[in-house]
């Protein structure tokens, strides 16, 4: 059923899908469920509580699963979740939850490039891409489309939007709202991802119309809630447009609050 090198150690209660290929050195421990056609080259450690969907590739040297680096961890059972074909490269950690949601999750179709590390009870959504070195730490919330450029580090607790890049080498201390372009020290809004958007098929109202809203938000003397109120009178009630209020009212509640203009 799987194809595992004789100098793989892999836990009698694993449970391997077919077609899993198992590379050399690499270490499976126990209570570990990893589904049909993934890929796991060579010295590989996937620790207890790791789920894998279809069609994973992890590559040379990553680590999975293994305990929060959290001082509150007390041994307790949690997980890492991570979606079919998604594609983890060289050397990238991703640890499993804490008692606080009891998983770590990264979506469908992803890419972590080497070097990325997605802390306890992060959630990572699909089609996100992640560059070389990429560190994510506590609580972070990664919506779908999303793509930061290397070296950048995410601030515990901080959410970003769905549709977002974030340029490399910043730092991501606040929260950034879906389908912003950010770049800059201290982290700012620089526009909308129109490319990314256009490539993924947003019509040019639809960008017009997010273009809009962030000007309102960004661009005018209104407080927070006023421009809110501004958008939902004078902008289409479309899925964008509900997307970017939900997100901005949930930061202003509970999050860490915006990025900047």
């Amino acid at each position: 059923m799987a194809n595992v090198h004789p100098t793989a150690i892999v836990h009698p209660q694993a449970e391997l899908g077919t077609g899993v290929e198992v590379g050399p050195y690499c270490i499976i421990e126990n209570d570990v469920i990893i589904q049909d056609g993934c890929q796991l080259r060579s010295h590989v450690i996937v620790d207890s509580g790791v789920r894998l969907g279809k069609n994973v590739k992890v590559f040379t040297g990553a680590v999975l699963g293994t305990a929060p680096q959290d001082l509150k961890y007390d041994n307790e059972k949690t997980y890492l979740e991570v979606g079919d074909n998604t594609t983890i490269r060289e050397y990238a950690t991703l640890n499993r939850g804490t008692s606080h949601s009891e998983k770590t999750i990264v979506g469908k179709d992803c890419l972590l490039m080497a070097y990325v590390h997605v802390a306890h009870d992060c959630i990572v959504g699909n089609n996100v891409i992640l560059s070389n070195s990429v560190n994510m730490a506590g609580h972070v919330e990664i919506g779908d489309h999303v793509g930061i450029g290397g070296l950048s580090a995410i601030h515990q607790f901080v959410k970003i939007g769905s549709h977002c890049f974030i340029g490399g080498g910043f730092r991501v201390t606040k929260d950034v709202p879906p389908f912003i372009l950010a770049m800059g020290e201290p982290l700012q809004y620089g526009g909308i991802n129109n490319l990314g958007m256009t490539r993924k098929g947003f019509q040019p109202e639809a960008l017009a119309n997010i273009k809009r809203a962030y000007r309102i938000i960004y661009r005018s003397n209104y407080t927070r809630q006023e421009a809110l109120k501004c958008i939902r009178e004078e902008l289409p009630d479309t899925p964008e447009i509900e997307n970017m209020i939900q997100f901005i009212e949930a930061s202003s509640r509970d999050g860490r609050g915006l990025i900047k203009g």
